[in-house]
């Protein structure tokens, strides 16, 4: 465990995180054309959804990523309030942006993958509603960081927001099965083979969901490398002022 800590160093960090970067993103951008070409080009038209079924490809890695993303935030959060390393405060600012955006494409396919099979663009679903909340949240996390000059404080209270916010992150999860009554299907990846999608579109998808996650890595490596040499900016002009 000692060895884990180590990397809460700004540098070790960056310089870590710099020499796997070029190897995260370059799998990421191998699995997510890969599996997107698959998916689109080379599976066929389902019986009931037609080519509205490809949607998939895109529509769960990015719900997946919606809700690990704030997973993320919520553990690099706990480091933070238990351990107060800086870096994983950094780290959790860095994945919120990411995060919205996953949000926000699960949102918008969602809608484009349930509107010629439920008839409307959107439903006040439990799985909807709760991740339309999930997305309101991630805004909330930013706009707290932006407000509030003071790091340490704005680390501390968008890590109590993110404590709360994770509550929905949850309910976006479980919410089929919380409530029966929803129109969303229930999970498209199932460890049971009677539950999951076909093996022709199960595979793609795999794939899929790898390079999102790929790319989501290699984000957040280069966002949190960002945010670590924007607090040292600061710091460096609050010391020069202090000087003057």
């Amino acid at each position: 465990m000692a060895s884990i800590w180590e990397y809460a160093n700004p540098k070790k960090f960056i310089a870590t995180t710099d020499k796997l970067l070029p190897w995260v993103s370059a799998l990421a951008v191998v699995a997510l054309v890969s599996g997107l070409i698959w998916g689109f080009f080379f599976t066929p038209e389902d019986y009931k959804q037609g080519s509205t079924v490809k949607i998939i490809y895109l529509h769960v890695p990015a719900a997946l990523m919606a809700i690990n993303a704030w997973m993320m935030m919520l553990v690099a959060s706990l480091v933070w309030i238990v351990r107060r390393h800086h870096v994983s405060a950094l780290a959790a600012r860095a994945a919120a942006p990411i995060g919205a955006t996953m949000t926000v494409i699960a949102l918008v396919t969602g809608a484009i993958w349930g509107q010629p099979m439920w008839g409307t663009w959107w439903e006040w679903d439990p799985r909807l509603t709760s991740f339309l909340i999930l997305f309101l949240f991630y805004l909330g996390y930013m706009a707290l960081w932006a407000a509030i000059e003071n790091d340490d404080t704005a680390a501390d209270l968008t890590s109590i927001l993110c404590l709360v916010g994770s509550v929905f992150a949850l309910l976006s999860r479980y919410a089929v099965n919380f409530w029966n009554q929803g129109l969303h299907q229930g999970a498209s990846l199932s460890l049971d083979k009677e539950e999951h999608v076909n093996d022709v579109y199960y595979y793609p998808l795999l794939v899929c969901i790898a390079g999102f996650i790929l790319l989501f890595v290699a984000l957040v490596f280069l966002r949190t490398q960002t945010e670590i040499r924007a607090r040292r900016t600061r710091a460096l002009l609050a010391r020069e002022r202090l000087g003057q």
